[in-house]
């Protein structure tokens, strides 16, 4: 039986895939004679019924064609488990009804539209968008039917779709429809009818499933990926991007001098670029990284305006002193006056101000004319609210308002879809419809003397949508690149064609219509659109031309294209390495070069790159069919050795996880997969191999080996010489080295050694002195295990074999003779032990001075380098401290860490605190602990996990330089004070020391010293208290213990004000800062002394004095009396309310609502740009 696919993998509900339908009997015709209804619909009706099942579609897309056919079912209950209806054409396309007479593995009839191509094979390039419906009904009784309706675009891929659950088995024959008995099908016999409507694919990607859909090819643009939550970012991206103007200006950055990810401008250089070139999605992490960005901030969503601002600004410093220096204000700034203009006399004042952008107030207009008038619409200061005119003119009737003077090329509009709510008392999205054009004429709201030679008509450029609400939501953008031609929307990594009804009337907002209908919900309320415009980007008509010029290869700086090319071809080297991998094998190979320069355990690093490390093993990427011969000549040429000379040894691992020579390699024409598998088997990815250099020739160049493992006819070579490798410890240069190898018998006996490590370093047998010269020797049996060799012993009795390694140092004159060399050895190894396991402070410790090579292979083995930085904030004049890095022993104490900090910097090592470093942030993240038992090891890697030193990095550790010593420290408690002079508006941060016992009177005393104050004798009393979350907590009196103030609080002090020294308790009053809302404290808070009876004009004056803001900057600040316990709206006063009577409650507090000028971004990021 014949097989399709995707009625079985595509199990279809009718409900998701219509109109919404409140339930099925709607679907069905049901006649009722007594009934004084209108003639029910019949199925043969062909015309009525294509209106029902072909309604409007909320795309309006352009129809082509309709048609319909109808298919005569007969013998139902001995059809084939699926059958295929008659093919017939619409559109110029064959199609046919697909039916599973029982059910699609369901327990309903299954019908489905198909394209009908002979075979099931469509053309490749097939692709049709259809809206159809499926209509069953009694050709006996047409009144009696049921239908689906659905769209859908076919291709060859999906060449089906429909409705797997078309209507239940139960309903065609086993029961009536009606009281009249009647059946949807009779006799096994039933009609289907299809009605076919082809639409125009205006777009090329209407009802597309996107799967494997290609931006480039079909656009010729490039999406972003979305980080997490950086959709917002990715549309203002995009938006900036085809700004070209703007494009070519960031490409005329000079960066070549600074070409750093930390570098914004070269990171956004890198991006655009991108943009220009590649054929895929372009991620956004470099410039996220170069913004000073965390994990946690990709993850949550900015506010776009502020994040265009702050971006313009860092372009603009970055363009000072280049030819791009005045683009940016050219494109995007214009100017706006603010005016007071007296009625009756001559006297104005006003004040012309730049701008970057314009926000227009959504919520009571109807589009951006009226907003725009909404903007400049002019206020009449009359009655009480007349405007003083200096002097001479007095209080005066005026009109005050705002006019345009010029309006940039560029033009972004910031729609307020986001306002506070005072009946919810939170921040909500408006979604009511709000119109924008595709061009319109800025000229009415510019002032009379504006310069209108050119016409100040608008082009729509660009909009950026919001969808969702404000809590979750998604952002994308709608942009013409060019003047002329197509919108586009980018959608993080997708762009598509868009219509004009998608760039306009779908994201105007407001109730959901559906032509002309709007579309109400089951609870009879209209449906809101979710999506709406918030920014608008429109382009000066006159200057089109110059603001999306062609940006052009030549525009894109030449380093940066070296530079992405470079990348590139790595990526697509690598990317190609990786589909070949199967055919290649890795192969590490130690050559005589490396082992000398190897000053490590075993025999070499074989996980380094030996272009870093010149101790690694040489690397090579060969083909598995390639020969051992072809190896050779590949080491031979990098080690400028004759390959003649070469022989390759096998490397095996042995039960201690050492890894040494094994046996050579002796046929050359060996693949090097059958070496491998022969070798090691699949236990290894690579393999490893010692290439050893012949010290002798033939006289055909041949090397001439020691050992051969087999002769040419066959017959074992027995011998007893065996390879051992040699390495040398210096104590005058504190050095272990590589030395090379030699042959010897395993007969012979240690002290057999020493001659041939006396001819293979080339030394004499006396020293300059005469005295013979004596080795001491050890084997490296593993890094952990050196022993000493026994000069009597024979290398048999030691148990010595092939690539077993010898160590040996000389022994210094006068030092011990041949015979008491052991006792030698082993006394002075007792004594260093002993010196090892006590705590040492000063600078002499064991590894100023390794005399033994037991101790220096210990000294490899928990050899650690760390990095040390300086703290940032707590140590004395950081600059003048230098990250750098020392080479340290894991065992070293908390003590011996700084005495080699304290020598390197040349200061008292008992001053120096050690703080972890965030291994994710790079920050200080906690102290560490100096204790008896506290080690380098357990402080880089503690041996447990807690919430202090998790996440922490182990090869880094910030330093503090003390003004006292680390015990005396241990005394006191470390605090950190905000000092407020000059009314509120000077900050200093102080850290001061206080005794554990102390008070807050020892705090201030200790503060008046750190800051240099004047005592308080002279220039007045201070006060300290705590706030939190940007409001007092509480003040704290001069008995209050120091031990008893928590981390969790910040401590301000400040001079108590002359006016305040005599006031009582109910005489003051806690004031804050918030911007909007009160939940939005920012600033530092303050105490602020209320007067009986005072209006608050004259309580203004003395805000003004206590706060240090003087002129328009005071002048922008509300003022409100806000409860503390509900947070409830904020009472904001008038200059005739008196404070004292409007501050009716205890816990009321004085708010000053003004914008945060020191906002951060959400979850404590400093700002958009820290680097």
């Amino acid at each position: 039986m014949e097989s399709i696919e995707s009625p079985n993998d595509m199990l279809v509900d009718t409900e998701d895939l219509l109109v919404e339908q409140e339930n099925e009997k709607d679907d069905l015709a049901i006649i009722d004679p007594d009934s004084d209804a209108e003639t029910p619909l019949r199925a043969d009706n062909y015309e009525a019924m294509k209106e029902l099942v072909l309604p409007p579609l909320q795309e309006q897309p352009e129809v082509i064609c309709d048609g319909e056919y109808t298919w005569n079912i007969e013998g139902w209950r001995t059809m084939p488990r699926r059958e295929h209806g008659p093919v017939f054409e619409v559109g110029g396309f064959p199609w046919r009804v697909l039916m599973f007479p029982f059910g699609n593995n369901v327990d309903h009839a299954s019908f489905y539209l198909e394209q009908g191509y002979a075979d099931n094979k469509p053309p490749d390039d097939f692709v049709c968008c259809v809206q159809f419906g499926l209509v069953l009904w009694n050709p006996n009784a047409p009144e009696i039917f049921t239908h689906h309706t659905a769209h859908h675009r076919f291709t060859k891929e999906e060449g089906d779709w429909g409705f797997t659950r078309f209507v239940e088995l139960r309903k065609l024959w086993t029961q009536p429809w009606d009281g009249t008995g009647r059946f949807l099908v009779e006799s096994e016999s039933a009609n289907m009818t299809a009605y076919v409507r082809i639409v125009k694919d205006e777009t090329g990607v209407l009802w597309h499933n996107f799967q494997n859909y290609d931006s480039k090819k079909e656009t010729g643009y490039v999406g972003l990926k979305n980080q997490g939550a950086t959709c917002y970012l990715n549309s203002l991206i995009q938006s900036l991007y085809f700004t070209n103007a703007f494009r070519k200006a960031v490409y005329q950055i000079p960066t070549q001098e600074e070409e750093s990810l930390g570098n914004s401008a070269y990171t956004l250089q890198r991006l655009f670029y991108q943009l220009q070139t590649s054929n895929g999605p372009v991620g956004t992490n470099e410039l996220t990284k170069s913004f000073g960005w965390e994990t946690r901030h990709i993850f949550e969503q900015q506010d776009v305006q502020e994040l265009s601002r702050k971006l313009m600004e860092r372009m603009e410093e970055k363009m000072k002193g280049t030819e791009a220096e005045n683009v940016l204000p050219k494109l995007f700034c214009g100017k706006v006056r603010t005016y007071i203009s007296c009625i009756n006399v001559e006297y104005e004042s006003r004040r012309v101000e730049d701008f970057w952008d314009v926000q227009l107030n959504v919520s009571g207009n109807k589009n951006i004319e009226d907003s725009f008038k909404d903007y400049i619409q002019v206020e009449t200061m009359d009655g009480e609210n007349q405007y003083f005119a200096g002097d001479e003119f007095k209080l005066q009737d005026a009109r005050k308002g705002v006019i345009f003077e010029t309006f940039p090329e560029v033009l972004h509009l910031q729609l307020k879809r986001f306002q506070y709510d005072i009946d919810h008392d939170a921040m909500m999205k408006i979604n009511d419809r709000y119109e924008f054009p595709e061009t319109f004429d800025a000229a009415p709201y510019l002032s009379d003397d504006a310069d209108r030679s050119e016409s100040w008509e608008y082009q729509l450029h660009g909009v950026l949508v919001h969808s969702g609400d404000l809590n979750a939501g998604h952002y994308y953008a709608f942009i013409k690149p060019a003047k002329d031609g197509w919108f586009y929307k980018y959608d993080d990594d997708k762009v598509t064609k868009a219509t004009m009804r998608e760039v306009l009337e779908d994201n105007f907002g407001g109730e959901y219509v559906v032509n002309g209908q709007i579309q109400m919900s089951k609870a009879s309320t209209p449906i809101m659109r979710q999506n709406s415009a918030y920014m608008l980007v429109y382009i000066r008509k006159s200057r089109l031309d110059s603001v999306l010029l062609p940006v052009t290869q030549d525009d894109t700086p030449a380093h940066l294209q070296k530079k992405l090319d470079q990348e590139a071809a790595i990526r697509e080297a690598k990317r190609k390495e990786r589909e070949e991998q199967h055919l290649y094998l890795g192969v590490r190979v130690i050559t005589e070069d490396t082992y000398h320069a190897h000053g490590g355990t075993d025999l070499t690093t074989f996980d380094g790159d030996h272009t870093q490390d010149p101790a690694a093993a040489r690397y090579y990427r060969m083909l598995r069919k390639s020969t051992i011969r072809q190896l050779i000549e590949k080491v031979a040429e990098d080690t400028a050795v004759d390959p003649k000379r070469i022989r390759l040894w096998s490397m095996v691992n042995r039960q201690n996880k050492t890894t040494r020579p094994d046996v050579p390699l002796v046929d050359p024409n060996q693949s090097i997969e059958e070496a491998h598998q022969r070798l090691v088997g699949s236990k290894t990815a690579e393999l490893r191999l010692w290439a050893e250099t012949a010290d002798e020739v033939t006289a055909d160049g041949e090397g001439i080996w020691p050992t051969q493992p087999n002769l040419t006819n066959g017959a074992a070579h027995k011998t007893d010489l065996i390879v051992l490798f040699l390495k040398f410890f210096d104590p005058e240069t504190q050095t272990l080295s590589g030395a090379g190898h030699i042959y010897i018998s395993r007969e012979k006996k240690v002290e057999d050694l020493v001659p041939a490590i006396l001819k293979k370093m080339g030394w004499s047998e006396r020293t300059s002195s005469g005295d013979k010269l004596t080795l001491r020797l050890f084997e490296e049996i593993k890094p952990t295990m050196i022993e000493p060799m026994k000069g009597k012993q024979s290398l048999k009795a030691a148990e010595l074999q092939d690539g077993d390694i010898v160590c040996f140092q000389k022994v210094p004159d006068g030092k011990g003779s041949e015979s008491d060399r052991e006792s030698v050895l082993h006394s002075r190894y007792k004594h260093k032990s002993t010196k090892l396991s006590r705590s040492i402070s000063s600078r002499t410790n064991y590894l100023d001075r390794i005399e033994d090579a037991r101790q220096f292979y210990d000294f490899l083995v928990h050899k650690r380098t760390v990095k040390f930085h300086p703290h940032p904030t707590r140590t004395i004049n950081p600059e003048a401290y230098e990250v750098f890095e020392l080479t340290l022993s894991a065992k070293h104490s908390y003590d011996q860490v700084c005495a080699k900090i304290g020598e390197k910097l040349g200061v008292d090592s008992t001053h120096i605190r050690l703080w972890t470093v965030n291994a994710t942030s790079g920050h200080v993240k906690t102290t560490v602990k100096r204790g008896q038992s506290q080690t380098l090891q357990t402080i880089l890697n503690p041996p447990y996990s807690t919430f202090s030193n998790n996440n922490q990095r182990s090869d880094a550790l910030y330093f503090e330089v003390l003004e006292i010593s680390l015990s005396e420290l241990d005394t006191k408690k470390a605090l950190r004070v905000l000092w407020l002079s000059e009314g509120l508006t000077k900050e200093e941060f102080f850290d001061v020391l206080v005794p554990k016992n102390g008070t807050v009177e020892d705090l201030i005393t200790a503060l008046v010293k750190k800051a240099q104050l004047e005592d308080e004798a002279k220039a007045g009393p201070i006060r300290v208290y705590e706030i939190h979350s940007n409001k007092i907590h509480k003040e704290l009196p001069r008995t209050h213990t120091v031990v008893s103030i928590t981390e969790y609080v910040q401590l301000v002090a400040e001079r108590i004000p002359k006016e305040d020294i005599d006031a009582t308790g109910t005489d003051y009053m806690q004031a804050f800062h918030f911007q909007n809302e009160p939940n939005k404290a920012h600033g530092i808070p303050f105490k602020f002394r209320i007067v009986e009876n005072e209006k608050f004009s004259d309580t203004k004056r003395r805000l003004e004095t206590r706060l240090g803001i003087k002129g328009k900057n005071f002048e922008k600040i509300k003022f409100a009396v806000v409860r503390r316990a509900s947070y409830s709206k904020p009472v904001y006063l008038n200059d005739d309310d008196i404070i004292w009577d409007v501050a009716t409650h205890d816990d009321d507090m004085l708010g000053l609502d003004h914008v945060d000028r020191t906002r951060v971004i959400r979850n404590g990021v400093g700002d958009l740009f820290l680097k």
